[in-house]
């Protein structure tokens, strides 16, 4: 391209700039869209506020677990996985055979032997084999050999911040700890997974197996466990969750993943081979929730009575199949109520904790968990939701429609989420968004309110006052007139009329100029309005005639009222458009509702025979009509 067809193409980008630029209506909405941007940013900046943040995180909370609720139906849960329970049933039948509580821990190491024999995937004991008074030493010894002699069998620890006068900090074996390498701005020390004290079992297995995992699990302020923490903070080393160690267990024998360090990358996802879980800014996994527990929905977990397994185990009975648990993850755990491991989640309030760490199992196995958008997704999605319907409300005549619109963008938002957090798993905000929508259409409306009212007054300016002196016109002249008399007849008060017409005006125009003249109506016309009241109307009639309307003024004050102004624009020097100074004079007549009249025509013309009378007497004064 050569300089001059730059110089051309430039050229035509200017001048098609400087026609946007000189269209109103582009112009009109290009800074409704920045008020509406402002708008925007400002009510997003008050709604993030650390103050009220809390308010609407916690309200958004609740639309996870109502979308959570809404989907949970179209789940499947991984069926290779089992909850052998302790419920009520079988807390009563253990207590009741066995007269005391908790039951021997040499009856675990049979169960793991009896669990063993069918050859399960993985034996996972959501317990804790704490240092017990009815705890023999025997029995220990007996469970932790036991647990020793399988690879695929796990148990758990549990992490607090007790006082150390209550519980001493224990130290753990280096067989437990977590490699981790962090390439996310996660900090996983924070104090949300960062603990001081450790609930450790028995060192019969604490130091004869590493397949120990904690169960720690972290509610949120309304009680409700909706994440889980992949790893703990505790002396300064991690350590990884129950599930997360039997699914890296599982995933070995099935897919042959090994994994001996743990990476999370940029994007703060715990990277698996091919599975990822997304961690929060917390360092926790938002789960995936397949719906209320497994004891009362048949569509999730199977749970199955430890009494079942008891009897078939010690007494023959036929209540377990055969190779019924062959290749499966077994979980066991407790539901009864009075050993106090009953959670809410956001598909139930009543959930076994047990359950918790399955759903996180599953949610691993199957690659399965919620990723939260980050803050910036947010702050877009709210200002192009925003700007959409600001736009709307702003261009839409009907208030209806702008409405609907509103409504419809708020629902249409709302379904769009739901189904992108049921295929993608993506919890995308909708509280902010949708409250910012709200505020921005009340923000938009008022202010269409103001603008388009401000228009009609402007309208009504322009229809009712004179281009030239920018006094009223003869239109509103008539308008206030018959106002004025239908409030004397109602109230019965007076209001006056003073007809004013420029002395040899014609005779002004043809020496001067027109353009003289013009200069000259101004002039007297801000005269006229300097001398008299706020309430009272002053109106160009026509030509070089104006009239002023006294409210609420008898013929006496009139009269005076006129004297004032005769005078004042006698004394008063008027300047030609060649900048010399001229003086002229006004001749003035006055009429008074009702005595000199009762309609608008009849004061006009009393007033104009005054002012006619004026001219007779020589001009440069009130006339009157009084012998």
């Amino acid at each position: 391209m050569c300089i001059r067809d730059r110089i051309m193409t430039m050229k035509k980008i200017k001048d098609k700039i400087a026609q946007y630029l000189k269209d109103k209506t582009f112009l009109r909405y290009l800074l409704y869209s920045i008020y509406i941007v402002i708008t925007t940013c400002v009510l997003f900046v008050f709604l993030t506020h650390p103050a009220i943040r809390g308010f609407f995180a916690s309200i958004e909370n609740k639309t996870f677990d109502i979308r959570q609720n809404i989907l949970s139906p179209y789940k499947k849960v991984n069926k290779n996985i089992v909850i052998l329970t302790i419920d009520e049933e079988s807390h009563e039948y253990l207590f009741g055979k066995y007269g005391e509580w908790p039951i021997s821990r040499g009856i675990y190491a049979d169960m793991i032997n009896y669990l063993e024999s069918h050859k399960p995937a993985a034996v996972a004991f959501d317990l804790m084999f704490v240092k017990s008074l009815k705890s023999s030493l025997d029995e220990d010894k007996k469970l932790g050999h036991t647990m020793s002699s399988y690879d695929n069998v796990f148990t758990s620890i549990n992490f607090d911040n007790l006082p150390y006068d209550l519980r001493q900090p224990a130290d753990l074996p280096d067989a437990l700890k977590a490699n981790i390498i962090n390439e996310s701005d996660i900090n996983l020390k924070n104090d949300n997974i960062t603990f001081s004290n450790c609930r450790a079992i028995i060192n019969e297995i604490l130091k004869t197996t590493p397949n120990i995992g904690h169960i720690n699990i972290i509610r949120a302020d309304d009680g409700i466990a909706r994440d889980l923490p992949p790893f703990v903070s505790y002396k300064d080393d991690y350590y990884p969750h129950l599930a997360l160690k039997v699914a890296l267990k599982y995933l070995k024998d099935t897919e042959g993943l090994d994994i001996n360090r743990f990476k999370i990358d940029k994007n703060a996802n715990l990277v698996l081979g091919k599975r990822v879980i997304p961690l929060n800014y917390e360092g926790s996994a938002i789960l995936n929730w397949y719906g209320p527990s497994g004891l009362t929905n048949k569509n999730t977990f199977e749970y199955v009575p430890v009494w079942k397994v008891e009897k078939t185990m010690y007494e023959g009975a036929k209540l377990i199949p055969q190779d019924y648990f062959k290749g499966k993850i077994i979980y066991i755990g407790t539901s009864a109520t009075s050993l106090f491991d009953l959670k809410s989640v956001p598909t139930d309030r009543i959930f076994p904790g047990v359950e918790i760490h399955t759903t996180f199992l599953n949610n691993i196995l199957d690659n399965n968990f919620i990723k939260r958008v980050p803050m910036p997704v947010d702050i877009a999605l709210s200002l192009l939701l925003s700007l959409f319907v600001g736009l709307i409300v702003i261009r839409s005549e009907s208030t209806v429609i702008s409405s609907l619109v509103a409504i419809l963008t708020g629902i249409i938002y709302l379904i769009a989420t739901t189904l992108v957090m049921y295929y993608s798993n993506i919890w995308v905000g909708i509280i902010l968004q949708l409250v910012s929508i709200l505020l921005v259409f009340i923000a938009c409306y008022l202010a269409k309110y103001i603008l388009k009212s401000r228009d009609l007054e402007y309208t009504y300016a322009l229809a009712t006052t004179d281009g030239l002196t920018e006094l009223y016109n003869h239109r509103y002249f008539q308008e206030q007139m018959l106002q004025n008399i239908e409030t004397g007849k109602r109230y019965n008060k007076p209001f006056s009329l003073i007809m004013i017409d420029i002395d040899f005006f014609k005779k002004f125009n043809d020496t001067y100029g027109h353009q003289s003249g013009d200069a000259v109506l101004r002039q007297v016309a801000q005269i006229l309005k300097k001398n008299v009241r706020s309430t009272d109307v002053v109106c160009r009639y026509g030509g070089e005639e104006m009239s002023v309307i006294l409210t609420n003024t008898n013929n006496e004050d009139a009269l005076i009222t006129a004297q004032k102004i005769c005078k004042a624009v006698s004394e008063h020097p008027l300047k030609l458009v060649n900048g010399n100074d001229v003086q002229v004079t006004i001749s003035l007549g006055v009429s008074t509702y009702p005595q000199n009249g009762e309609t608008t025509q009849e004061m006009i013309k009393f007033a104009d025979d005054c002012l006619y009378k004026a001219k007779e007497n020589g001009r440069n004064q009130v006339g009157n009509l009084a012998p």
